[in-house]
């Protein structure tokens, strides 16, 4: 490598948390931050790191998409069959992460896992694509395949089946909402003396906390 990996370093100098800016709970301060990410971040605002543990207690992480947030939660789309599924049903907990490079800024959440509604599923399926929505039935998520033209082939198949109709829902696909039980809001700072301010929830009430870095 031409580049020492221990040398790269970057001095983060934006911007401040303070208690002053942060209310009571988490849901706002995310809302406004969410808000800047969108306005200024070149990549997706939205792209999170899903952590899940399967039965053996083996961590697995990737990239996904939030798709919804609210009081209630963080609500993201998969295959229910797929890995990540199948691990969510043996241990309904996960973390999630936000990184916004240009706001120099990371969001931690970490929860409970829930299935969303099949009328809210149903709603946001129906509001993709049309290449998507096929999509969600042609690929058998997280299985082997002898190759792409499998993939190509099923997408072919279901192209000519609903060339009439619009495709529904298939039942192995819908949300999952994460509530939260901790958030930690983290904003680079200079000298690596950054904020960090956590938010836990204590029987029903946010308990804020300033978290050494």
């Amino acid at each position: 490598m031409k580049a020492s990996i221990a040398d790269l370093r970057r001095n983060y100098t934006r911007d401040g948390l303070l208690e002053s800016q942060a209310p009571n709970g988490p849901y706002g301060l995310f809302a406004t931050w969410f808000e800047q990410a969108v306005e200024i971040e070149t990549t997706e605002a939205n792209a999170m790191m899903l952590a899940t543990v399967d039965a053996a207690g083996q961590p697995h992480l990737r990239t996904l998409l939030l798709k919804g947030v609210d009081e209630h939660g963080f609500v993201f789309f998969s295959n229910y069959q797929s890995a990540k599924g199948e691990q969510l049903r043996i241990n309904p907990q996960a973390a999630m992460t936000f990184w916004w490079h240009d706001l120099e800024r990371q969001v931690r959440i970490e929860g409970v896992i829930e299935r969303i509604s099949d009328e809210e599923s149903d709603a946001y399926y129906h509001s993709r694509p049309l290449g998507s929505r096929l999509g969600a039935w042609a690929s058998p998520q997280s299985q082997v395949i002898e190759g792409r033209e499998v993939l190509e082939r099923n997408l072919a198949e279901l192209e000519a089946q609903y060339a009439e109709q619009s495709p529904p829902r298939p039942p192995h696909w819908g949300g999952y909402r994460l509530r939260p039980q901790l958030v930690e809001f983290w904003q680079g700072r200079p000298s690596r003396l950054h904020d960090r301010l956590r938010y836990r929830l204590e029987s029903g009430v946010w308990q804020r906390e300033r978290l050494a870095p």
